[in-house]
């Protein structure tokens, strides 16, 4: 399992590298903000230990950053403050869970396994493409923690896209998953509920993530913009 872990405290961050390598752990230690923020954008970690107090860019402008450009991977919060707003902003911003110090290392193990095993949990029901998140269980689609308000035609239409983020659906393979119909040459009900769709996603995300695939249908795209292909 690989770690980032930001912490300015020489010794504090020591004695946790060391517990955390000896339970078998790859970790990246960084001791500012700056940096920190740079690796956790730049790479793929399971988890971000995250201590609130830096130099250079905070943990809480850290983690409201990383949220805002739909980095999803989990963080767990360290701080030696223990006032109760500064949990609940970190929380609100989008931390997976808090520990104040001064702390057990295998508590922080134990924080880091059960982060871990939740967000598996949930990463079965929930579909990820960039900033849109889309909850098979709740029925919700957000992006960048707003609601992208659907019905229920639209959210099927949008699950069924996400699914295979890059591949093209022919218009014959939508029609028949998401309204049961056979192939009619002459329904366009496909081309107005995905303009619909785009339009709704677009107004929360900047960005539609649908694309036209001339003469075949359409795909959700993996990230960047692209367009009509």
């Amino acid at each position: 399992m690989h770690i980032l872990y930001i912490e300015d405290e020489a010794k504090i961050a020591n004695f946790v590298c060391a517990g955390l390598k000896e339970q078998g752990f790859v970790v990246d230690y960084i001791d500012n903000g700056d940096e920190g923020y740079y690796r956790a954008m730049e790479n793929e970690y399971d988890v971000i230990v995250l201590d609130i107090m830096l130099p250079g860019k905070d943990g809480l402008a850290i983690l409201k950053s990383l949220r805002r450009a739909g980095r999803n991977l989990p963080v767990i919060l360290l701080t030696a403050r223990n006032e109760l707003d500064d949990r609940l902003e970190g929380l609100n911003l989008g931390a997976d869970d808090y520990l104040s110090k001064p702390f057990f290392v295998e508590e922080l193990i134990a924080r880091i396994h059960a982060v871990i095993r939740r967000i598996s949990g949930e990463r079965q029901n929930i579909l990820r493409v960039g900033s849109l998140a889309l909850d098979r269980i709740t029925r919700e689609v957000t992006c960048n923690y707003q609601l992208v308000e659907l019905t229920t035609r639209e959210f099927n239409l949008l699950e069924y896209l996400m699914r295979s983020p890059g591949r093209v659906f022919t218009r014959t393979q939508i029609l028949e998953h998401v309204w049961g119909y056979d192939f009619n040459p002459n329904t366009n009900l496909v081309d107005v509920c995905v303009q619909r769709l785009r339009k709704k996603i677009e107004k929360v995300a900047g960005d539609s993530w649908i694309d036209s695939v001339r003469s075949v249908g359409y795909l959700f795209r993996k990230s960047g913009k692209i367009g009509d292909i």
